[in-house]
């Protein structure tokens, strides 16, 4: 049913409003209404609005359908690509056949989500590697590319997700050739911002966003759109994302891929210039030799200190001789071929970065690097960006929603709106409307080692055979860690009757399916199985967290935290440790209840919840549930769900 856009929310909202009529099952929640207005008046008067809704809200309704009545240009940005599919494909459609079914919508990803004819004609004409699994992929792409009518990668399953063939047919900004393509006027992601300009509603995730900030920065052409207001689901991530973009960053693997592409150019045109092949092959070498100065396993750290030894010094200078090399050689070959003139662009920009990147003396930056495998990646970002994206959204004419579970740190939201610069936008805090107090419970286990114990991990493993058991399986074991994360796998996996689950083995997707599917497995895992995990109804009774996550001292983004909140005066383990330890705790937590019928226990095997004056701030920062220190009163309570 369709109803005039003059229409009030309330009237949207209400039991035989619009959204009841269309929306099987659909019941009206009062928090959803009360944000749903809040959402409406931001539209309405130009305002920034942060919004924390509890789990069961309905927050997805309750900013969609104020910003499809209001007949304005809408961004709607999210944590992920998964959840970007889960809006525009399953949400977004019921809400629009409510309200307003004509309105034209549009899903837009970054540029490495769509092939690029171009790049799959020459890459395909002289692949870069020639063994037969390469070879095989790119067959199979060129098959795809067929079929394909928006060319989205997504669809592309004949192939591994990681396979080594996808950054050879996807373009970057960088190798991009733009109008002068000569594929432009098929162009996959030119037709993808196509539909997202004739849009009056498009959604899009927090990277794509961001990334095409950096880039309106720089006075290159963007793809998103300017739009009149901009909602930000899962908006805890933005300042983490944001301080990511508002810096620079030189990769390993950029450098790697401009060389593979000059020599293809070479192969295909400029055969008569053999110093350009010899001298992409140097540069190449050299960027993988610097990778191996670094340890051997992935780490990141601090690039002040780590540039200062001699190894990576000397590595720096072989890479800058070679960058060097090969801008001379490639400056004989400009206005040969489109392609070498854009491979020139790009490493002009490439050596600069990394000339940019080994001048470490700028204050007001982080400088830290970390490491793949096969690749490094080295990083600026700025100790704030409070000021530089608080004067984005004031001269924008835009209005900016922001909305999570999980957004506010002892009922109030300082920390987050300074971190983003925008100290006047408006605020509300709604409630879950879960009963926590008959669903679930939450233990704090007595005389548990303090987690610096070397006995804590031994400790979480036994506790958690006793309530597995108790359990049958159904439960989430989340860590702060890999190193704990794996040690406790080997050391339950032999001693537990249900099957169990570690993050790392399979695909997270596949690894979710796989715990919902067995119904009585438990699931070990860490960070990303934190947050935008969804598993309603008895398959999940138990979520156990080793200890409250606080960031690794040595997390750059963190030092740059402190250092500038050292420079305010103020006490970081306060001001900045805390409240972000407070907001991932609270997205574990969230696992635990989705729905009104889901009931389970949460245990927090970290003591310093009662044993430190900032426990405190945890605790008040959790849902109302039943409490208890007894582990035979939380085994009574799991044996009976």
């Amino acid at each position: 049913m369709n109803i005039e856009l003059s229409d009030s929310i309330s009237k949207c909202f209400s039991e035989n409003g619009a959204l009841a009529q269309a929306i099987p099952g659909f019941k009206a929640r009062q928090a959803q209404l009360d944000m749903a207005t809040a959402v409406r008046g931001a539209i309405k008067d130009k305002a920034q609005l942060v919004v924390e809704a509890g789990t069961g809200t309905g927050k997805t309704f309750a900013y969609l359908a104020p910003a499809l009545l209001a007949g304005k240009k809408v961004i709607v940005s999210t944590g992920t690509k998964a959840l970007q599919e889960q809006l525009f494909h399953r949400d977004l459609p019921l809400v629009k056949k409510a309200l307003r079914p004509m309105m034209k919508t549009a899903l837009l990803k970054g540029r490495s989500n769509y092939l690029c004819i171009n790049r799959l004609e020459v890459n395909g004409e002289h692949p870069p590697y020639d063994d037969p699994s390469f070879l095989s992929d790119i067959s199979n792409v060129r098959k795809w590319s067929s079929e394909t009518s928006d060319g989205d990668i997504g669809e592309l399953t004949s192939i591994e997700e990681n396979s080594r063939v996808l950054p050879f047919v996807t373009s970057t900004v960088d190798n991009c050739l733009s109008k002068d393509c000569p594929n432009i006027a098929d162009c996959h992601v030119m037709n993808a911002r196509k539909k997202a300009l004739e849009a009056d509603l498009i959604v899009v995730n927090h990277h794509l966003f961001f990334a095409d900030l950096a880039l309106k920065d720089t006075g290159f052409g963007e793809l998103i759109p300017d739009t009149d207001v901009i909602i930000f689901d899962e908006a805890h991530q933005i300042p983490d994302i944001a301080s990511e973009y508002f810096g620079e960053h030189f990769s390993s693997r950029q450098v790697f891929e401009l060389c593979k592409d000059i020599q293809a150019e070479y192969q295909a045109q400029l055969r008569d210039m053999p110093q350009l092949n010899k001298a992409a092959m140097t540069l190449e070498k050299n960027i993988l030799d610097m990778r191996l100065v670094f340890a051997e396993d992935p780490e990141r750290g601090n690039w002040r200190d780590k540039s200062k030894s001699d190894d990576i010094v000397n590595a720096i200078q072989y890479v800058l001789k070679a960058f060097n090399f090969l801008y001379d050689v490639t400056k004989l070959a400009i206005s040969r071929t489109e392609t070498i003139d854009n491979c020139f662009e790009r490493l002009v920009q490439l050596k600069g970065k990394f000339e940019k990147v080994n001048q470490t003396q700028e204050n007001g930056y982080s400088y830290w690097f970390d490491t793949t495998k096969r690749h490094f990646t080295l990083h600026i970002t700025p100790l704030s960006i409070a000021d530089k994206f608080g004067a984005i959204v004031d001269e924008s004419n835009s209005s900016w929603i922001f909305t999570s579970a999980t957004v506010s740190v002892d009922d109030n939201f300082d920390h987050y709106t300074s971190l983003l610069g925008i100290p006047d936008a408006r605020t509300q805090m709604l409630g879950s409307p879960f009963d926590y107090q008959n669903q679930a419970m939450f233990c704090v286990p007595r005389y548990f080692p303090e987690p610096n114990d070397k006995a804590a991990v031994r400790a979480f493993s036994e506790l958690a055979l006793e309530l597995v058991e108790a359990s049958r399986g159904r439960a989430f074991l989340l860590f702060t860690s890999h190193r704990v994360m794996t040690l406790v796998a080997k050391m339950i996996e032999d001693e537990i009757k249900y099957p169990v689950l570690v993050q790392g083995t399979t695909s997270k997707r596949l690894l979710l399916e796989q715990f919902t599917k067995l119904k009585h497995a438990v699931l070990l895992g860490t960070g990303s199985f934190w947050e935008g995990v969804d598993v309603r109804g008895d398959m999940l009774s138990l979520v156990m967290i080793d200890k409250l996550p606080f960031a690794s001292p040595d997390e750059p983004l963190l030092q740059a935290r402190i250092e500038d909140c050292k420079l305010k005066g103020l006490e970081p383990f306060q001001n900045v440790q805390i409240p972000q330890a407070v907001i991932s705790l609270k997205q574990g937590v969230g696992r635990l209840i989705r729905d009104v019928t889901d009931k389970g226990v949460l245990v927090i095997c970290d003591p310093r919840l009662v044993t430190r004056q900032y426990g405190e701030v945890f605790m008040r920062s959790l849902p109302n549930m039943k409490r208890t220190r007894d582990l035979d009163t939380v085994k009574t309570f799991l044996k009976g769900l």
